[in-house]
């Protein structure tokens, strides 16, 4: 979801800007300390559900990290072309599934702000699933949750981790978003993976909704 359909800008933003500024201000810090402090704690809960668990922030950090979260909301926007391509995959007969790893009390504010549910199948977390995208357990866990071949599926993310746990479930398609923030250059692709600067570009590659 977040840097394939939704703009990265609010989640760098959000983390690496807004919180460590509220952070802060509440233990009497300069931002850069603050977010020298937060780091670590970050680092510790790396590629588990907690990394991107509100409730486990909002008890680590001593703040309201949903609250947070809507006050900023009005950030969370579309890639450019990336309801393009989903409608068209729609319109191909394809069922579209959003996978995200964002906790279902930010999915939820993201849904309500940009409408993210009329266009897909399916809203999935893996909070729901009970594995991180970026573990060996979520694509089993998610073929029993929504029924799928991963051998026949086209798969997008941004995130080096998660596409390699993807090439390791054997999916078939697989694509990295290059410029997952708008607001910074585009990066290099994975080894291995193709690269697309968003989602818009697969629409020029037929075989992507066939």
């Amino acid at each position: 979801m977040d840097g394939t359909v939704l703009d990265l800008r609010f989640d760098n933003f959000f983390w690496l800007e807004e919180l460590p500024r509220h952070y802060a201000a509440r233990h009497g810090l300069e931002p850069g300390a603050a977010l020298e402090r937060l780091m670590p704690k970050l680092e510790a809960v790396r590629g588990t559900l907690d990394w991107y668990c509100v409730d486990y922030w909002s008890t680590q950090l001593g703040l309201d990290v949903m609250a947070l979260k809507q006050t900023y909301r009005s950030l969370i926007r579309y890639l450019p072309g990336a309801l393009d391509f989903v409608a068209a995959a729609r319109t191909c007969g394809k069922r579209v599934l959003l996978t995200t790893n964002a906790h279902p009390a930010t999915l939820a504010v993201k849904d309500e702000q940009v409408g993210l549910a009329p266009h897909f199948d399916a809203l999935i977390s893996s909070h729901d699933v009970g594995a991180p995208k970026e573990s060996s357990e979520f694509w089993p866990r998610l073929s029993e949750r929504a029924p799928l071949d991963p051998g026949s599926t086209l798969f997008v993310d941004e995130s080096p981790p998660v596409l390699e746990a993807a090439r390791a479930a054997r999916v078939g398609w697989i694509y990295q978003v290059l410029q997952p923030d708008s607001t910074l250059p585009a990066c290099s692709a994975q080894p291995g993976v193709a690269g697309i600067r968003s989602l818009a570009d697969l629409l020029r590659i037929p075989a992507a909704i066939r």
